[in-house]
């Protein structure tokens, strides 16, 4: 029978791609008809400060979320063992450990009041007084921003919560209703200053935000409160104590006598915060800094050497060309980190009887081999779909792509060089998947060791995507485009470094991590090549001539028949693949559970 953890976590990263999909349709909706009331350099300047925004979140939380997910299943896997299933024990340590995230979950906020005024300060004192003269309410718009990152900070404790037990569920309906409002809230405030003549700058983008973080607090504290009520924790702080080996809350023990542990013999630092989890997430920051940089190393770049309006070209650009990143990549990705540490999380995670011993030293601590084998072949399996995919995005996504972004955007943005900004981003968008799941695995078995190792490879990528950058940006004059190109190296790097990982990690463990099984057949590279070809000879580009709504549909119906012979000779190339897919995923729907005794 399917493990119970692993079934979760595939319907949750099912649920949250339909998320996703209805989310980011909502908001593609709305964008498109916020395109008609904005001009390049306003879009520029709404991109810095989504940046902004995100940088306060990344810093704040992100390493936090994965040392408390990766100590989280360590724990509940402990609690197994020791205590069987249903035990007393089980139950309350189960709230221990919830506890203890929640307590830990606020140093996220903590974090974020810190890098919401370093960072805005930091953005106000550089942005040049053209670009505050031509932006107006850039500075109500960036205070606008900070709050709204504040707000959704304190969402983190039950998000946390929701999080380790997989209650997928709530993040959806919270992440939908938070997008309904942000989209409502940016349109509504954009129609009324353009019905009534004025002119708003970038500040229906940042109300929009501060009402997403509002409705999704708001979410999240309704179904936080009741969870919280029947598994008899609380939301907020709690002082943590020891008890015979145990962790209970203090708030739960008012009639037991302890003794303070000592300082270097307590499991919680201030009777907080788990220990354990403390130095995986500070062994992770600067990994975190590293790697947020690099993901938004391209707006700070082109913020950096040229101007608003082709900040806002590439803006444009980005956004339509992440747009598949954001709706299938993303979720998948925190799935498979959540799903590979519950797998192999033994093997990876700290002990919280031991923190000076490394798990992987440990043989109480080791993965079974079925575990190891099965993670191959899973990852080997999710890598080689990633690879068929982006065999048909590279075929004709370049071709394609400048086609739909004058059809939706219309012939103003067509025209300022985003539509040849967009055909190249079809040769990232192959690399930015790969690299999310690579990462995804190394996040969820690395120790603390390799975890500072890797943050010192991403800063040598950085220097070299930094060093791309200025080459194709200055030298090479390449504008938006040799943005694209200096990401596509990094990724590059990235990715052969994360391959390196996973082949040393596997072989570590006495299990084969076949790369070669990743790539398509010759028919299909064969195929992929002949389509490329075909589109490019037959099909009109936007930027060649102007082209007029129906004119363009007839092209795209031109590569849409080039497309139905690719998919056959891909189906035809790789039917064991595909048919293996299909066995495995009816496998799991027909698995019924076993009969409880009598």
């Amino acid at each position: 029978m399917a493990d119970p953890g692993s079934s979760r976590a595939v319907r949750g990263a099912s649920l949250l791609i339909l998320l996703q999909v209805g989310s980011r349709a909502l908001t593609f909706t709305a964008n498109q008809v916020l395109l008609r009331f904005m001009t390049a350099s306003l879009l520029g300047v709404s991109a810095q400060l989504e940046v902004y925004y995100l940088s306060v979140l990344f810093f704040a939380r992100e390493s936090l979320r994965v040392a408390i997910q990766r100590q989280g299943n360590d724990d509940r896997g402990d609690i197994g063992k020791q205590d069987g299933k249903g035990s007393d024990g089980e139950k309350t340590t189960d709230a221990t450990t919830t506890q203890a995230a929640v307590n830990i979950s606020y140093l996220a906020i903590m974090l974020g009041v810190i890098v919401a005024i370093v960072l805005g300060y930091l953005y106000h004192s550089t942005v040049s007084q053209s670009s505050i003269s031509a932006t107006p309410y850039l500075s109500p718009s960036l205070f606008l921003y900070a709050f709204a990152a504040m707000v959704e900070l304190l969402s983190e404790p039950a998000f946390v919560v929701m999080q380790i037990r997989l209650q997928f569920s709530v993040r959806a309906t919270a992440e939908a209703v938070a997008t309904f409002f942000r989209c409502f809230v940016t349109l509504g405030s954009a129609a009324w200053a353009s019905f009534n003549g004025l002119e708003l700058g970038v500040l229906p983008f940042a109300l929009g935000q501060a009402s997403y973080g509002v409705a999704l607090l708001a979410v999240y504290i309704w179904y936080g409160l009741s969870l919280a009520q029947r598994e008899k924790f609380s939301l907020l702080p709690v002082r943590l104590e020891e008890k015979s080996g145990s962790h209970q809350p203090a708030a739960k023990e008012k009639t037991a006598n302890h003794q303070k542990p000592t300082s270097s013999t307590s499991t919680y630092a201030l009777s907080y915060f788990p220990r354990p989890t403390l130095q995986l997430a500070s062994s992770m920051m600067a990994q975190s800094l590293v790697k947020h940089v690099l993901t938004q190393g391209d707006t700070l770049l082109v913020s950096a050497l040229s101007n608003p309006t082709a900040q806002g070209v590439y803006a444009l650009a980005n956004n339509y060309g992440g747009l598949v990143a954001r709706l299938l990549f993303q979720p998948v990705e925190e799935s498979c980190r959540n799903y590979f540490s519950r797998l192999l999380s033994s093997s990876s995670s700290s002990s919280s009887s031991s923190t000076t011993t490394p798990p992987s030293n440990n043989p109480d601590h080791q993965p079974s081999l079925p575990a190891i084998r099965k993670a191959s072949a899973d990852l080997v399996s999710l890598l080689k779909t990633y690879v068929l995919f982006s065999l048909l995005i590279i075929s004709l996504g370049p071709t394609a792509a400048p086609l739909i972004l004058s059809l939706v955007a219309g012939p103003k943005w067509a025209g300022s060089g985003a539509g040849e900004c967009l055909s190249t981003f079809a040769y990232y968008v192959p690399l930015l998947a790969v690299n999310g799941v690579a990462e995804a695995f190394v996040a969820s078995v690395a120790t603390e060791s390799q975890v500072h190792r890797q943050s010192a490879w991403m800063g040598a990528f950085s220097l070299v995507f930094a060093l791309a950058g200025f080459v194709t940006l200055r030298v090479l004059d390449m504008g938006a485009v040799g943005l694209v190109v200096a990401n596509c190296i990094n990724m590059a790097c990235r990715i052969v470094w994360c391959g390196v990982f996973i082949k040393r990690y596997f072989g570590s463990q006495g299990v084969e991590f076949e790369m070669q099984a990743m790539l398509p057949g010759p028919l299909a590279v064969a195929a992929g090549v002949v389509a490329s070809g075909v589109v490019r000879r037959v099909v009109t580009g936007a930027a060649e001539v102007p082209l007029g709504p129906k004119q363009i549909i007839f092209q795209l119906a031109k590569v849409a028949a080039v497309t139905v012979p690719l998919l056959v000779a891909v189906a035809i190339s790789e039917r064991s693949f595909i048919l293996q897919g299909y066995q495995a995923m009816r496998g799991k729907r027909t698995a019924q559970p076993a009969p409880p005794p009598p």
